[in-house]
């Protein structure tokens, strides 16, 4: 199973590379010898980026909901703040 592509191979045969990349995941394009790019399926790029959404939700799917957190400051601990 070939998951590197020669730039020129990518190019000929880029239908198998897209098919490729969704069928078998990620695949590298080399260009001289040098990793260059990388051909991902849709779903992977979507779960890469991840859904937007509002910060309201991204609190909301935190793993520390529901944590009780002491957020209480002692109110002896002062600080100078002349300059």
């Amino acid at each position: 199973m070939q998951n590197h592509w020669q730039l020129q191979d990518a190019k000929n045969r880029f239908s198998e590379l897209v098919e490729a990349a969704r069928a078998r995941g990620p695949q590298v394009v080399t260009r001289r010898g040098t990793e260059t790019a990388v051909v991902i399926s849709m779903e992977d790029y979507r779960r890469l980026v991840g859904q937007k959404g509002s910060l309201v939700e991204f609190f909301r799917r935190s793993p520390l909901v529901g944590v009780d957190l002491d957020l209480e400051r002692r109110s002896d601990l002062s600080r100078d703040l002349t300059l």
